[in-house]
């Protein structure tokens, strides 16, 4: 059992980012079939949201379905994107109730025309909530945005609206699916590995990372909560010494 945790309320991240994994593993170790995690997953998805509403985060941005995740079994996928919208459908009340705000990231246009339009309901639904924003990064790969942004400033620059010795870091972040969101202080990432796989790479520059050993699906709030508070011990420099730090 986890030790509960007191939090600073000055100190919460704005923008928690989080790679659910561990569904698929968690179900297999449970002699279940994989599509079963994933189904469990939905309600950890909920607990967690409600937890950082409650908390004050600003912005929780999860790695939903990657562009990678088109490769798996079709059975598994096909599955999977049933029980992403049916999921968003059943949740949009508690949401709106909540005040939570729903959006997406990624690359939409390669998901199922009635899942992206039922999807695109849910969103519109929860368009007048101020609270919470949960973005689902949805068909998302970081190096698939990264091409799509040069893409744009690109042809930007062959109509002659955009010089290239203009761009610089704000116009290349204007360009990003994330535009208008501030990066993640925080990324969590569950199911014992410890890699990025190819989730807000840009970003993350100056992030801090957190990485569980639990799968998702058992992910509880005070998991999360143990993880805010070990990002509050965290002294975050961006580049500058400690002494800077405490100096400013």
């Amino acid at each position: 059992m986890t030790e509960h945790q007191t939090l600073d309320p000055n100190r919460i991240p704005a923008h928690v980012a989080i790679i659910m994994d561990g569904n698929g593993r968690w179900a297999q170790s449970h002699g279940m079939e994989r599509t079963a995690g994933h189904v469990e997953g939905v309600s950890t998805v909920r607990r967690i949201t409600e937890e950082a509403s409650e908390l004050g985060v600003k912005y929780l941005t999860l790695y939903t379905f990657s562009t990678e995740n088109w490769n798996r079994p079709q059975e598994e996928v096909d599955a999977l994107m049933h029980l992403i919208v049916t999921a968003i459908e059943r949740e949009t009340p508690d949401l709106i109730k909540n005040n939570v705000r729903l959006g997406a990231i990624g690359e939409l246009s390669r998901m199922p025309a009635e899942a992206a339009a039922r999807l695109e309901r849910c969103m519109a639904d929860t368009a007048h909530c101020t609270g919470l924003k949960l973005i689902l990064a949805l068909s998302y790969s970081s190096r698939w945005e990264i091409v799509e942004a040069v893409r744009s400033l690109a042809r930007q620059a062959t109509e002659g609206s955009l010089a290239p010795d203009d761009i610089d870091e704000n116009i290349l972040s204007q360009a990003m699916s994330t535009a208008g969101i501030p990066d993640p202080d925080l990324l969590i990432r569950t199911g014992g590995d410890t890699r990025i796989s190819n989730f807000l790479l840009y970003q993350i520059a100056y992030t801090e990372l957190i990485f569980n050993q639990t799968f998702w699906p058992e992910y509880s709030r005070e998991d999360f909560r143990n993880n805010i508070a070990e990002f509050q011990r965290r002294q975050r420099r961006f580049g500058l010494t400690g002494e800077q730090i405490l100096d400013s």
